[in-house]
């Protein structure tokens, strides 16, 4: 079925095209590197693998459930709308709401493939590209899961959101050579980890929890590899400079945070913007899950060296400037674990499988 068969409305065009300001950069210099960033470089080579095999796409998917959404986290909960609602139509709330953020991550993912390969282009250092590339295969594997999460098993899609593709066209747009670094590998992609997280540590179901896993291991080295990058660019550049990318993760910040109200799936329900808006602001869960979903931005800005005044009273008004203390070398670690966790258990899965039909051979052999 055509994707646009699925969209819950037609996106504004079929295609976007966002116009290119920045240089194309060559580097003639093939005999050295940071140690840090050709390592990552490595690690990203042995750890690339496959979808369609990694992924057990035969589990199971209730299309009315998919993430074993509590009503509590829905933003109608508890209004006069709810109570109209029959237990199909919570169903369909539930898949809507579940089809809405998985069809973010999937633009999303499709606007990182396309920074990375701008990092590709634009990095001055024969390092940098060479991680970036790898990322590049990377995103393109998400987006292909994600597009397979949706078509397969949800049957619905969501066009990209307004804010999202603002802040993708920004980083874009910007002929700056470190914005995509910035605005995808520090602002997106931070922003998609926690939300990633969230629900992989939350679903009870198999399915997505192996793909939001094995997608956050990946994930994992591409906020690293901005961290170790930007950190050496941003201690050369003056207060001036500072300030400029301190504004651009400000307004970036504000379009994430008001991204996550997921306003476009209650209008489907027929309830007006304006109330939607007002249920969304007024939800308990919306406001926990904002939070949360900041844990991985914040310190990152602060690692690589955007910390001025007004950045910190920006974090302060947000209710979030005391995580900038939190350690994300030891959160990014935890994501590798609990990938290579679920590896584990499949094969052990598989072995004890296998072993079964051994001894059923044997058995039936004995018989005979």
């Amino acid at each position: 079925m055509s994707t646009h068969e699925l969209y819950t409305r037609p996106p504004d065009e079929l295609g976007w095209q966002v116009p290119s300001a920045g240089s194309a950069r060559f580097s003639w210099e093939y005999d050295e590197g940071r140690d840090r960033l050709l390592a990552l470089y490595q690690k990203g080579k042995d750890k690339q693998w496959d979808g369609a095999t990694r992924i057990d796409w035969d589990l199971e998917v209730d299309p009315l459930d998919p993430l074993g959404t509590p009503d509590e986290s829905m933003s109608l909960y508890g209004t006069p709308h709810w109570a109209k609602l029959t237990e199909k139509d919570k169903g369909e709330l539930r898949r809507s709401y579940a089809s809405w953020q998985f069809s973010q991550f999937l633009h999303g993912e499709q606007g990182a493939m396309v920074c990375a390969a701008r990092i590709v282009e634009s990095a001055p250092d024969l390092d940098a590209k060479f991680y970036s590339a790898t990322q590049t295969m990377d995103e393109a594997r998400h987006a292909e899961i994600y597009g397979r999460f949706l078509h397969e098993k949800i049957g619905m899609l969501y066009p990209i959101n307004d804010n999202l593709q603002s802040l993708l066209g920004d980083t874009l747009r910007d002929s700056r050579w470190d914005m995509p670094y910035l605005g995808m590998q520090v602002l997106i992609e931070g922003l998609a980890l926690a939300a990633f997280g969230m629900i992989r540590d939350t679903t009870d179901r198999p399915l997505p929890r192996q793909i939001l896993a094995y997608v956050m291991q990946d994930e994992a080295r591409h906020v690293a590899f901005g961290r170790m990058a930007l950190r050496d660019y941003y201690k050369q550049l003056t207060d001036a400079e500072l300030r400029e990318r301190e504004e651009f993760v400000i307004e970036g910040c504000h379009l994430m945070r008001d991204r996550l109200r997921g306003v476009e799936v209650l209008e489907n329900f027929g309830i007006p913007t304006a109330q939607a808006e007002e249920y969304s602001e007024q939800s308990e869960f919306l406001a926990l899950f904002r939070r949360l979903l900041f844990s991985r931005i914040v310190p990152c800005v602060k690692d690589i060296g955007l910390w001025g005044k007004r950045l910190q009273q920006a974090y302060v008004d947000m209710g979030v400037f005391e995580l900038g203390d939190a350690n994300l070398d030891q959160l990014m670690a935890q994501d590798e674990e609990i990938a290579e966790q679920l590896d584990a258990e499949r094969f052990a899965a598989e072995e004890r499988e296998r072993a079964q039909e051994v001894r059923s051979v044997i058995a039936s052999g004995a018989d005979g």
